[in-house]
């Protein structure tokens, strides 16, 4: 009886034996080091220290946060009379102009910049006052020392929070892609960004 030989699979185990087989290989190592430690230079660079959301829920500033996603970053304080709860508001604009599949692939995110008053309870009354408790909204507090460290190396600390800028952060965390994002652009502008930064809009200058 005549044997049946897979040819494919002979092709595969000669290329695994061959030295074009083993460039493959150390190739895909090679891509994947790099892969790591371009993470591994994320992380260290935007901390991974442990903040709360407006749920209680204990997060990795990096991992459970950044990682892979596509980020729209904002800064906050619960007692803020005007521009916080303008600006959040906007936002939910945002969220809506963006679509249901895009809404889906963007990250809402608010940091506070008083973590000394604004508590867990505080921020999740804050995110339902304004309409923003929504999924893929995250609400950040925690120690003070972490959430001031994270806003630090986000470029956006203030010891006067009254004084604290309303710049709007947006990131595609796979791209290693940042831009700002000026607080009085109208939403559809915020979304026609997060639209580009998903690769699904039409490249334009400005921020």
């Amino acid at each position: 009886m005549n044997a049946f030989v897979n040819p494919v699979g002979c092709l595969a185990l000669l290329l695994a034996l061959s030295p074009l087989g083993s460039l493959a290989a150390e190739a895909d190592g090679a891509v994947v080091a790099a892969a790591q430690q371009s993470d591994d230079k994320d992380r260290t660079y935007f901390t991974d220290l442990e903040l709360v959301t407006q749920d209680g829920e204990t997060v990795r500033f990096y991992t459970d946060v950044l990682k892979d996603q596509v980020v729209l970053i904002s800064f906050i304080f619960t007692n803020c009379g005007n521009a916080c709860p303008m600006q959040t508001r906007s936002l939910v604009d945002v969220s809506e102009l963006l679509g249901e599949e895009a809404r889906k692939s963007v990250r809402f995110i608010s940091i506070s910049i008083d973590p000394e008053r604004d508590t867990p309870a505080a921020m999740k009354a804050f995110a339902i006052k304004h309409g923003a408790d929504q999924p893929g909204w995250l609400f950040l507090t925690g120690e003070p020392a972490k959430v001031n460290q994270v806003v630090k190396k986000l470029g956006q600390y203030t010891p006067d929070v009254e004084a604290h800028s309303t710049l709007l952060l947006a990131g595609n965390l796979r791209e290693r892609h940042w831009i700002k994002v000026q607080p009085n652009l109208a939403p559809q502008g915020i979304a026609e960004r997060l639209r580009e930064l998903l690769g699904t809009g039409i490249s334009s200058a400005g921020g």
